[in-house]
């Protein structure tokens, strides 16, 4: 693989080669009003991620908490995901949950996925192949995890990064959120953001449900290129990813996703908040 992300056309051009797997990743947006979020089309012959339901830790109280290597090992495979494969990852609303994806791979130490430009949308734009979802049982794949532990942080690793002029903290949140102009969509969490962060609301980097050119998503990150870490976070690591893909697609490498973001910060009575 040897970009992050990849077109519509570059899909369709080779979507019947064996070794692709492509990977529905789509869930509802938190602050969609509409809870009946239905999956209507897929792309033809794409597997279902599901983020929520088996691919995010079941005995955690956070929600989308990255399941451990061992339990994700076992579940790619389910999916029939092998050490060959050449994973695919879109969603249906252009690009929103399908980075998170391609980031567990990541951290996964999987470098053969690429996130789909402007996802489901841009597929269906050019009258692509689509089917209804389908329930499928796959062969068994022989993926292999390769545990990259600097992609993700934790709660005391973001705290300690805090103070360090080193690193960069990097939220991915509306601009009314960060600065504690609106309420959070989860009633129990208090208002503001990390101290020192700064704020890249994920939006900044998309035009139209797809990632924006590689030039200026390069002015976008140029003033942080040097840091050592930057540590993206959001409500609950979903767009904290887009970031992240985002990055990537700028050339900088030393990225992470604070796993638990907001919605970890912002419940604890211990942890320091600006806003």
């Amino acid at each position: 693989m040897k970009s992050s992300l990849i077109s519509v056309d570059f899909l369709k051009n080779n979507l019947m080669q064996k070794n692709i797997v492509v990977l529905d990743c789509t869930i509802k947006k938190v602050t969609e009003v509409n809870a009946n979020h239905t999956r209507k089309y897929q792309i033809k012959n794409a597997r279902f991620f599901d983020i929520k339901g088996v691919f995010s830790d079941e005995d955690s109280t956070l929600p989308n908490t990255v399941l451990s290597p061992e339990k994700f090992e076992i579940r790619a495979q389910q999916l029939g995901i092998c050490k060959d494969s050449y994973v695919v990852c879109y969603d249906d609303l252009g690009i929103y949950s399908a980075p998170r994806v391609w980031w567990m791979f990541q951290l996964m130490g999987f470098d053969n996925v690429a996130v789909l430009d402007g996802g489901l949308p841009a597929w269906k734009t050019k009258n692509f192949p689509v089917q209804k979802p389908q329930k499928a049982v796959y062969f068994m794949g022989d993926f292999k995890v390769n545990y990259k532990a600097s992609k993700l942080k934790s709660t005391q690793q973001v705290l300690n990064a805090i103070s360090k002029s080193s690193f960069l903290i990097a939220d991915a949140r509306s601009s009314e959120r960060f600065y504690a102009k609106v309420p959070e969509p989860r009633a129990d969490l208090k208002r503001g953001h990390i101290p020192n962060s700064v704020n890249i609301p994920y939006t900044t980097v998309l035009n139209s449900g797809r990632l924006k050119p590689k030039n200026e998503l390069v002015k976008i990150f140029e003033n942080y290129k040097n840091k050592e870490v930057i540590i993206f976070t959001c409500g609950s690591g979903i767009t904290a990813s887009i970031l992240a893909l985002a990055a990537a697609v700028a050339g900088i490498k030393n990225y992470a996703i604070y796993d638990g973001s907001w919605t970890a910060w912002g419940s604890s009575n211990n942890l320091p908040i600006a806003t």
